[in-house]
């Protein structure tokens, strides 16, 4: 049987002074620590240090800014272009552009709550199910891509933890401060052919963690 191994990245720390779950919104880049994660990163996969070199063939990213740059360093790394997959872009959600709270957030709106009604889709954007379902298609189209090797694949928080809930045959419904998804970590799921025989957890990154940016949902 021929391994692959599918890499599901979150990108690293994004520059948000003001706090706003920016979703799909253009503009929103890397912070200087985010930069120093997606180097550190591309290290680790690179075999930098006492790490084995992996076998990266695919570099593919969400088509915003900070899933791009994070993917660049990696993909340097490996001597690869960065291929672009809109099927692997952030959920939409009807709080983008928005600070999510009840003091001074958008929270303390009786215009918003509707939103809220269903925590269970989720009312507030795009259906857990069809963020899985465009997840698992690109995940597919990376596994013929990389066939035998590893790809990366550079998303977002929301999109790659429902996608390993869905693998794990977990409820996709759950408690945003729960999520193992931290920037800059890798999911990693290892085929056996076309069998799904494992999900591994990794943060090359984490030293850089403490005291970074993790809007819910970023």
């Amino acid at each position: 049987m021929v391994a692959t191994t599918i890499h599901l990245m979150r990108h690293g720390e994004v520059h948000n002074p003001d706090a706003v779950l920016y979703g799909r919104l253009p503009g929103y880049r890397l912070s200087e620590r985010g930069l120093a994660m997606a180097h550190m990163v591309a290290d680790h996969l690179a075999g930098s240090g006492a790490g084995a070199r992996r076998d990266v063939v695919a570099v593919i990213a969400s088509p915003l800014q900070r899933a791009q740059e994070t993917a660049a360093p990696i993909a340097a790394a490996f001597d690869l272009e960065v291929r672009t997959d809109e099927r692997i872009i952030e959920a939409g959600n009807h709080f983008e552009g928005k600070t999510f709270g009840v003091g001074d957030g958008s929270l303390r709106h009786p215009e918003h709550w509707p939103y809220l009604r269903n925590p269970f889709r989720p009312s507030w954007g795009e259906a857990y199910k069809e963020q899985v379902d465009r997840m698992l298609a690109a995940v597919e189209s990376a596994r013929e891509l990389a066939r035998g090797h590893e790809a990366v694949l550079v998303s977002h928080q929301l999109p790659v933890w429902v996608t390993r809930l869905a693998l794990e045959n977990r409820h996709l419904w759950h408690d945003p401060r729960k999520r193992q998804c931290s920037v800059a970590s890798l999911t990693s799921l290892r085929y056996d052919g076309d069998t799904l025989v494992g999900v591994g957890y990794s943060e090359p990154a984490a030293v850089l963690l403490p005291g970074a940016s993790t809007v819910a949902g970023a």
